[in-house]
């Protein structure tokens, strides 16, 4: 029986030492490509070469005894094994994700910093004005904003609130439709004088398109709302900042899509009916995590009521048009209006 025991023992000491110690930053590595599916790209997130990252999934398949990826000149694939173990990898990382969020809310204070990823128009024309008015009255609280067409990964800590176009649909977090903005097109007045507007989808084609090309932005949207096969010899620049077009569109240099209270924020341009008209939702995304941290909580509820759509017509699910939108948004115009906000004058 002793015997036994021993060898019991032994056998189990043999079973441990040979659980393969591969470390955090080979599983990151593994992710990275696998989401990526490329050496180079998954290396520029990650910071390293793409030398580096490659030796990390060698020594990660020598340990772990098979092939994660089939590698060709089109990039990478996921072997049958690697497929079977991204599932468990992405739960560790979404488990190591919560322990770092849980130590950054540092006991439910109402002090620090609070990250919000934003899209670049909303970021930049509503959020920011009324954030100056935020900071005078919570004075402890950072909002760090950041405002960009790329979208920001709550659940793996790339930002704490993100406000999107797309819902996620990780379970772990707490996703709360803010409105929808509504997208038409504009020109300058001048470009009226000079050029005329057009009156119809065929008359389009006579004019140049400002065009705004980004991550979070359907390329093909444009061509199929218009009617049109393709954009080709219309597209007079194409651009992927809001604040470029907008920007563009004062200085008329042709035809943008911009949100439909541009106008009705005191933004001199004039409506261009086409009969057409596009919208997008805007998500509120946080995680779970942050029902319990007050700061979180305090600018939580300060975004839901900025774009509330009871406020703030503009985001209303129905569309009203951009001239009948003026009167209704007299308020927001005397407190935030856009008026200059881009293009003040000629250079």
């Amino acid at each position: 029986m002793q015997q036994l025991l021993h060898r019991g023992a032994a056998i189990t000491q043999h079973r441990t030492d040979e659980i393969p110690d591969a470390s955090w930053d080979d599983l990151k590595s593994f992710l990275a490509c696998a989401r990526y599916k490329s050496f180079r790209h998954a290396a520029d997130l990650l910071g390293v070469t793409s030398t580096t990252l490659m030796r990390r999934i060698d020594r990660l398949e020598e340990m772990i005894g098979f092939k994660l990826f089939l590698r060709d000149q089109s990039g990478l694939t996921l072997s049958e094994e690697g497929h079977s173990m991204l599932a468990d990898v992405i739960e560790m990382e979404r488990h190591a994700f919560n322990i770092f969020r849980r130590a950054s809310q540092k006991w439910s204070s109402t002090s620090g910093t609070v990250r919000v990823a934003v899209t670049e128009g909303p970021g930049n024309f509503w959020i920011l004005p009324r954030l100056i008015d935020f900071q005078r009255t919570y004075r402890k609280i950072t909002v760090d904003l950041r405002c960009a067409m790329e979208q920001a990964d709550v659940a793996r800590l790339e930002t704490d609130i993100a406000i999107q176009l797309e819902p996620p649909t990780n379970p772990d977090l707490i996703v709360a439709k803010l409105g929808r903005m509504h997208i038409y097109p504009f020109v300058s007045e001048g470009y009226q004088k000079l050029y005329g507007i057009p009156k119809s989808l065929a008359e389009l084609k006579e004019h140049r398109i400002i065009k705004q090309s980004a991550p979070q932005i359907d390329d093909t949207a444009y061509a199929r709302i218009l009617g049109l096969t393709s954009l080709e010899g219309v597209v007079g620049i194409k651009t992927n900042s809001s604040i470029g077009v907008l920007y563009a569109v004062e200085r008329s240099a042709g035809v943008g899509f911009l949100p439909s209270a541009v106008i009705a924020m005191g933004v001199p341009l004039v409506a261009v009916d086409l009969g057409v008209s596009h919208h997008v939702d805007l998500w509120l995304t946080y995680h779970k995590e942050f029902r319990n941290s007050d700061r979180h909580k305090i600018v939580i509820d300060w975004l839901k009521k900025i774009f509330d759509p009871k406020l703030y017509p503009c985001f209303r699910d129905e569309f009203i048009h951009p001239n009948d939108l003026v009167p209704m948004m007299s308020g927001p115009r005397q407190s935030f209006g856009l008026g200059g906000y881009a293009a003040t004058g000629p250079a």
